[in-house]
Formats: C-alpha cells, structure tokens, sequence
C-alpha cells in the first residue's frame, strides 16, 4: 500500500516513543516525534536527551529464567531500537544489563535525528493533536505526562486516569505454604485447599474461595503490626509529592494509626472460620488470585513503599509465606496511567478518539523494558493497519504477548504492572522445578516468537558503532 501521504505524531522522545518511532520508520512510514523537554521539563527530568533513564540505569536481569530477561530477548530478536542501543552502552553489572546513561541517550537520538524518515520537534503539547486514518497520533508520555495533556486525556477517557500507583506485591503459588492456609468466603462455605499446589476441592464453586487466607493469632498479628509501623519507608522522591488516598494507604502507614487500624481493615477477619480450629482467627491476610493459571497471588491491600528487602523481610512473617517467592513488591508513586481495559481498544487505540493511540507506562506498564515493548507493540499493530496489512498479536505464550494482554485484562481493580511469568500460560507439570518450569516456558515463548515474527517480516536492529 502508498504510504507516501501518512504521517504518524509521536508525543514523548522516552523509551516508547523512541521505540514506536524507529518501528514505523523502519517499516517506511514518516514519523514526527515531538519532545518538549527542552522547552520545559518535569521535577524529575535532569537531561535534555531523549530515552532519560530517571531511576536506576538497569534494565534488569538478563537470564531467560526471568520475564523481564526473556521479554528483553524476544525485543532484541525482533529489531528493538531500545534493546540495540542497551547493548552498545551497556556497562558491567554481573547477570543484569544496566547502560551509561547519558551514551545510551545519545545514542538514540542521533540515530533517529539521522533516520530520512523521522523528523524531531521540541514543543510543549498541552491537548491531544487532531488525528486522523492517515495521520494518527501515539501518545507515549510517560509516568509524568504533564499536567494540561493529562488533564485532557482524563476528559477523553472520561475520568479513566490514575495519577497514583497503589501496587500490591504478588507472589508465586508453588512457595505458599498451603498447609497453613485455607480458601474460604466470608459467611459461607470454605473449601479444602491440596497442600501441595492449593487446587481448591470439596467446594461448590470457586466464588470468593479464589481468596486464600492466611490465619494470624493476636500475638503474631501485633508483632506483624510492631514490625510495619517501625519498618525503614523508601524516601519520598521531590517530583513525587505523594497524596495518599484513603482507600489505598501503604499498609505500614494504616500500621501506625493504630495497633488494630489493620484488623478493621484489609486483614478484618469477619465471616471467616479457620476450618483447621473451628474459630474465627484474630486477623488475616487475604491473597487474590492473580492469573487463570492460579500460578501467582497477591496481598490484597498490601501496598507499600518499604523498600524491597524489608517488604520480603516482614511479609514473611504471615502464615504460608514464610518461603515465598515474591514476583513483585508492593509499592505507591505518581505514575499518570489510563484504565487501559476500558478506554483502549486492543490496538491501544482510545475508544473515545480514533486514531489516537497511547503506549508505555500511560497505559499501564511499568519499568524501562515494558514501556519499549509497548511502543513496539503500538508501533507493530499501527503499521500493519497503515500498510493494509492483517492485525497479528503476539502469542499469549510469549513475554510480549503477555505483557500486551495485561492492557485488555477485564478488571475493576487494573493496576499497573512489570512484566511476570503470571502473565503467560503455567507449564502443565507443576511439580517441576521453578527453574525447569520458567526454563520451559522460555523456549516454548521463543520458538512462538520467532514464527510470530516471521509472519510479521525481517525489521532488522539499527546498528551502533563500538564505543
């Protein structure tokens, strides 16, 4: 198809936008990738260049027996501008890939203020450019959109906008203790979980039984209270200005109101029965099913900014997870993000605004990797539409098929997230090992993601020169 009168507007130069543009260019369509960082920045913005990695400079482990390290290998095979420029700068950091910054922003932006087909704008855009089939727009402004485009973003998606992240951990299924635990809904029948995966049995359906309880006595409950309200908490970063929300507080703040602010709270026990004592334990823990393959959990109403380690550290002390395997901790920051699952479509175009498309974190990814695979993702599904070409997904069993499937995930309770094993079919044997299982997972995922992209056609990766 004649794409010599179709031009795509990219808004925002970060890791999706950069990511979007190079795929559309490389697929012969002109690009205009507006960035307004040099006009004015954000509180958390110290660079003028593009792809500004704000936090850490890792993009995390590298190994296939992690998500993050297989969505990173499924990007790189399939030509990712974002994955490329990582490799030329990257420094060392032992099984993780972290870069030099400022050589990896650079980097980036020669090679698209290079590219004949893209062309860079430094301006502010306060309101969603007109769009239309031949020239649409991707928004790809990050956690920090600024205020005026956020502002009509939540007009167009009627008010479907979070300025705040409230992140409950998650953690494996396979490193629960099930013999401490048991499903149950509040004022009605409980079913047995098997000790050994947590299948439920002897329960007439699944219902609220797909919450798991953890029993705590009052002596551990205060003790578990003691620890949160005096737990090290991750400072507040200045671009930040976090205003808590009621109804979704860190749990080491509820903590500090009061010993049993929690046991009215997130842990009250009311309407349940311990079947293992025949009473009504002093608090639990409720962990909600994560995934269709049940393979993941979370603690609901867990949100935390403690950091990491002592997350694991005090969380441990609930019964049934003193071995757990936590495949995301808690946390709460700014981050502007849509309720993907309603206002995109699944080519991440607004319902509420055709050819207005959104990638990254704005849709509700989270981390460096993830917001790249969004961008590819938007970037692949646009240019197959503008080149006349049939609409292909990624499989689900891949870690971008995954990732992308997240943003059609049908909940009330969407959060967003990094990528997880949870967000791919479980392997069938769940006594295997874990690093069996997510080993054979990996290359069930590449086999998939190499026919996916033979379909899609050969876009090879933008070549650096050595440092």
């Amino acid at each position: 198809m004649d794409t010599s009168g179709t031009q795509v507007t990219i808004i925002g130069a970060g890791l999706a936008g950069c990511e979007a543009a190079y795929q559309l260019a490389a697929r012969g369509i002109r690009v205009v990738l507006i960035e307004g960082k040099r006009k004015q920045r954000t509180p958390a913005q110290s660079m003028d260049g593009f792809c500004e990695l704000v936090c850490s400079n890792s993009l995390r482990g590298a190994a296939l027996v992690n998500a993050i390290g297989l969505l990173k290998h499924e990007l790189r095979e399939a030509g990712s501008l974002i994955l490329a420029a990582a490799d030329a700068a990257k420094v060392p950091a032992g099984g993780a890939l972290a870069v030099d910054r400022e050589i990896f922003s650079r980097i980036i932006e020669e090679y698209l203020a290079s590219h004949p087909l893209v062309t860079i704008r430094h301006e502010v855009v306060e309101r969603i450019p007109e769009a239309s089939p031949e020239r649409p727009v991707i928004l790809a402004t990050g956690p920090l959109t600024g205020d005026a485009l956020a502002a009509d973003l939540e007009r167009i998606t009627g008010g479907r906008i979070a300025y705040y992240d409230a992140i409950a951990p998650i953690v494996a299924a396979d490193s629960i203790d099930w013999s401490k635990v048991f499903r149950q809904s509040r004022w009605g029948k409980g079913g047995e979980a098997n000790a050994e995966t947590g299948e439920l049995q002897d329960a007439d359906s699944l219902g609220d039984e797909a919450y798991v309880n953890c029993p705590m006595d009052r002596e551990l409950y205060e003790a578990f209270v003691a620890e949160l309200a005096g737990a090290r908490r991750l400072e507040e970063k200045p671009f930040e200005k976090i205003r808590y929300f009621e109804g979704c507080l860190p749990v080491e703040v509820m903590a500090e109101r009061g010993v049993q602010t929690l046991s009215f709270g997130p842990m009250k026990p009311v309407g349940l029965t311990d079947p293992r004592t025949g009473r009504r334990p002093y608090a639990v823990v409720q962990l909600r099913q994560e995934d269709a393959g049940a393979t993941a959990y979370n603690l609901v109403g867990f949100q935390s900014r403690m950091p990491h380690p002592e997350q694991a550290r005090i969380f441990k002390m609930i019964p049934g997870l003193e071995e757990a395997e936590f495949m995301r901790f808690g946390t709460i920051h700014r981050n502007t993000f849509v309720h993907a699952p309603t206002v995109l479509d699944e080519d991440m175009q607004l319902r509420g605004l055709p050819n207005v498309y959104l990638a990254g974190q704005v849709t509700g990814v989270e981390g460096y990797v993830e917001s790249a695979a969004g961008g590819f993702g938007c970037a692949v599904h646009l240019a197959r539409k503008l080149l006349g070409e049939p609409r292909t997904m990624p499989p689900a069993t891949t870690a971008l098929g995954g990732l992308l499937r997240h943003l059609q995930r049908e909940t009330d309770d969407y959060q967003p997230s990094n990528v997880t094993w949870a967000m791919m079919p479980p392997h069938p044997n769940r006594k295997l090992k874990k690093r069996d299982r997510y080993a054979a997972l990996s290359e069930v995922a590449l086999a998939d993601s190499a026919a996916w992209r033979a379909e899609l056609g050969p876009v090879p990766a933008p070549v650096f020169p050595a440092r």
